[in-house]
């Protein structure tokens, strides 16, 4: 049996949903997070260099973050709670510039999801609390960091949720229309 299953995300193909092998008994569950070589040899490229981990409250949401000019490529997941997991194509030029996939994590379900480099990323917390990891390929760089503006009328998000609790910078965030300069 392979350790991976990977498929492509709906709308944006680049983005890839990874259901890694669980093997659960009366104990409970054990599951590998990550392997360099199953994971390249499933087409997911690394090297990842940096992780971190976001713990957030019933409705709030992160995002949409992207780092430029040096971009990041993200392997995410939850650990505890469910999330709805938000990706957005911002390479211009590309043929779905501007498109947006969702897919709901959660820890009941042991999927985690690749967001290529190029792409913006943003979370909101569906459960009371939520645990989110991030695998990233490039070191976090405060002069590189933006956002768009979760409620861009442009890409008009479906983010599950009517009074999303966000920071003071994500409200800062830019408009997707801006990127295209």
């Amino acid at each position: 049996m392979a350790p991976l299953l990977v498929e492509s995300a709906p709308i944006l193909p680049e983005v890839k949903i990874i259901t890694p092998r669980v093997f659960t008994d009366d104990r409970g569950f054990f599951m590998e997070t990550y392997s360099e070589r199953a994971y390249a040899e499933a087409g997911i490229p690394g090297p990842f260099v940096q992780d971190n981990r976001s713990s957030s409250r019933r409705g709030v949401l992160r995002g949409l973050h992207y780092q430029s000019p040096n971009p990041q490529g993200k392997l995410v997941y939850v650990v505890c709670g469910s999330v709805w997991d938000v990706a957005v194509d911002i390479r211009p030029g590309s043929s779905t510039f501007g498109r947006w996939t969702g897919i709901e994590l959660s820890d009941d379900t042991p999927r985690q999801v690749y967001i290529p480099a190029g792409f913006a990323h943003g979370f909101i917390v569906l459960s009371e609390r939520a645990d989110f990891i991030y695998k990233c390929t490039a070191y976090y760089s405060p002069a590189d960091e933006h956002a768009l503006l979760w409620s861009d009328p442009d890409l008009a998000i479906d983010w599950k949720a009517a009074n999303p609790i966000v920071s003071a910078k994500d409200r800062q965030g830019g408009l997707l229309r801006d990127i295209r300069a």
